[in-house]
């Protein structure tokens, strides 16, 4: 928060200036206060998706692509690297973002009979 104050008003006071001297007696201010707004960022969360012997590779992708708009490349990428490594993150988002994807995720590929897991991460 600023403050900012403003003289809006000197009066002299009685018998000033007859001897030489300007000083004033009275002074009225003025507060003027500015309110600085900081927004904070929101916390940030990772989509981390769980590596399973049974879902393809190329319903990740897909996932990866339709889900989290991931381009070809990337997707198969992360995919990999979830095969690889048994977990992978798939993007970071903002908390009810990322909830919404997870959801989508688990939901896609309940609806394809497939066990592919998606959690969220705090970052």
């Amino acid at each position: 928060m600023q403050f900012q104050l403003k003289i809006i008003k000197a009066r002299k006071r009685d018998g000033a200036g007859s001897n030489g001297d300007d000083r004033y007696g009275e002074i009225v201010t003025e507060r003027h206060t500015k309110e600085q707004t900081r927004t904070k960022k929101p916390p940030l969360y990772k989509c981390v998706l769980l590596n399973d012997d049974y879902t393809p590779m190329e319903f990740v992708v897909e996932i990866l692509k339709q889900v989290f708009h991931k381009p070809h490349a990337e997707a198969t990428r992360i995919m990999l690297h979830v095969h690889q490594n048994g977990m992978g993150i798939a993007g970071i988002y903002p908390y009810e973002i990322a909830e919404t994807k997870v959801r989508t995720v688990e939901e896609l590929a309940r609806e394809s009979q497939y066990p592919l897991k998606c959690v969220l991460e705090k970052e």
